[in-house]
């Protein structure tokens, strides 16, 4: 089966699911209320700079102030913004508090969202996205992404590159971009340079802080991202979500028109693509694996342990057979979690020990074959002794645990439970799955009383917009005896 793109549009929510030969390999989701900056380009303030951390702190207009670390501060970087022009004179090797001072302006790209207690994060490399390319203000490079592996490709696309990259602009060509003709990488470099233009001349007018340029929203980004060669078509729900990326496409990308489909059956789609029922899977702790084996995964603030078991496999030969058996199926399970749950910073993996050498080499080999699909950079250190694989993922964004869900007040912290707009949102699907078959009458929601509260308040309008599409008369009543998690949907 090939690869899917499945978007599902709802007043509250985005989501959208890639499906790999049919099964769930990631999940994003963006909420209208809480839309992440990663991406966006701001002319910032420095509000405090930390010596004792080579850091500093950026007033981008949010709550709680960016961070920028002096690793992320380009020393090609424009500081004629500040004044004078000292580009050609500025070593890379300064102190922070030799590069910036309190109260200066500062352009910066987010670049990690805000996780945790922590703010977002920062940089003054400045890279800009398009369908083909990332261009870099400032830089003088050209790569080439490592997934376009045809050597003759590579030199062709760096070639051709070559000779039309605008001065004083870095450039990386996407995996998106093997087998694209010169026209189409010059359009997507005009494009790009446009965009360029003005957050530069937006710049000079506005104070500081001030959003300069906003990165696309998760419709557009999922076409211009993951809409390559490898997928067989993109499905969305919504009428005027598909008009939209319709156009997009047809403006920018014309030879991906005919991947764009229409999803207008009553099921909701990801029911109809099995891909509701996976979504819970992937915020238990505990995965079965085929043989009887299991994993655990616990997920901290610091990084995520995951721990291999046999459970109930008892194998048929020896223990060393019986162990790498369960590694080795572990190894794909592990791998599609860690893609799917989006876990990110440190990852330390606990398999179970083996005595033979050639048995940990197998098996770090088998765990690089896993891991070969996944997007994010990772760095991994050979498994030790005591049968440990260290690793590290890219953090951009909140997992997906930690999206859906908030820390659990039943047992202090110590376990997480879904969030009342998680809760709220269902109850909203369950709603309209009812209203493809019934389209008037009563409806009873009984939750908890946090759930309750939403309806009554901030999701108000969501619940006039379902009563006035399918003329329903709903009837929330809050009990505090039912667990934040479970409701009732009643029709009378």
């Amino acid at each position: 089966m090939a690869n899917d793109i499945v978007i599902n549009v709802s007043r509250e929510e985005t989501r959208v699911a890639l499906l790999e030969s049919g099964q769930l390999a990631e999940l994003y989701i963006e909420r209208k209320r809480d839309i992440s900056p990663v991406g966006n380009i701001y002319k910032g303030r420095v509000v405090k700079i930390l010596p004792g951390m080579q850091s500093a702190f950026i007033d981008l207009g949010f709550g709680k102030a960016a961070f920028l670390h002096v690793a992320d501060i380009f020393s090609g970087f424009d500081y004629s913004l500040f004044g004078e022009d000292i580009t050609d004179i500025l070593p890379t090797h300064l102190p922070i508090e030799e590069l910036l001072q309190e109260g200066q302006d500062i352009v910066v790209q987010v670049s990690k969202d805000s996780i945790g207690t922590k703010g977002a994060r920062v940089t003054s490399y400045i890279t800009m996205p398009g369908r083909y390319l990332v261009i870099m203000p400032g830089v003088d490079h050209i790569g080439i992404s490592r997934r376009i592996l045809d050597e003759n490709e590579r030199t062709r696309l760096k070639e051709l590159v070559a000779a039309i990259k605008p001065p004083g602009m870095g450039l990386i060509v996407r995996t998106a971009s093997e087998g694209c003709t010169e026209a189409e990488i010059k359009k997507d470099i005009e494009f790009l340079m446009l965009m360029w233009e003005n957050i530069q001349n937006k710049r000079d007018k506005v104070s500081a802080p001030h959003l300069l340029y906003g990165d696309f929203d998760i419709i557009f980004r999922t076409v211009r991202d993951l809409l390559g060669h490898e997928v067989n078509r993109l499905i969305i729900d919504s009428m005027t979500e598909y008009k939209r990326v319709v156009d997009f496409v047809d403006t920018y990308f014309p030879k991906l028109r005919s991947k764009i489909e229409r999803y207008d059956s009553s099921e909701p789609i990801f029911d109809f693509f099995g891909i509701e029922l996976e979504i819970p899977k992937a915020l238990g702790s505990r995965v079965w694996l085929k043989s009887g084996g299991y994993i655990l995964i616990d997920q901290t603030e610091a990084l995520t342990a995951i721990d291999v078991n046999t459970g109930k496999y008892v194998g048929k030969v020896t223990l060393e057979d019986t162990i790498l058996k369960t590694n080795l199926e572990a190894v794909k399970e592990i791998a599609y979690q860690i893609r799917l749950r989006n876990l990110g910073g440190i990852i330390i993996i606990d398999f179970i020990d083996m005595e033979k050498e050639e048995n940990r080499k197998r098996l770090f080999t088998a765990f690089q074959e896993a891991m070969a699909n996944d997007r994010a950079k990772t760095t991994m250190l050979q498994v030790s002794e005591i049968g440990l694989i260290e690793m590290t993922r890219k953090r951009v964004r909140e997992s997906l645990g930690r999206t859906l869900c908030e820390p659990c007040f039943y047992c202090d912290g110590k376990g997480f439970v879904k969030s009342p707009m998680t809760v709220c949102y269902e109850i909203f699907r369950e709603l309209r799955k009812i209203g493809s078959e019934k389209k008037s009458g009563k409806i009873v929601i009984t939750a908890h009383p946090h759930v309750a509260d939403l309806f009554y308040e901030e999701e108000r309008e969501g619940v006039e917009d379902i009563e006035k599409e399918y003329g329903f008369k709903l009837i929330i009543k809050a009990d505090k005896n039912f667990h934040q998690e479970y409701y009732e949907v009643a029709p009378l």
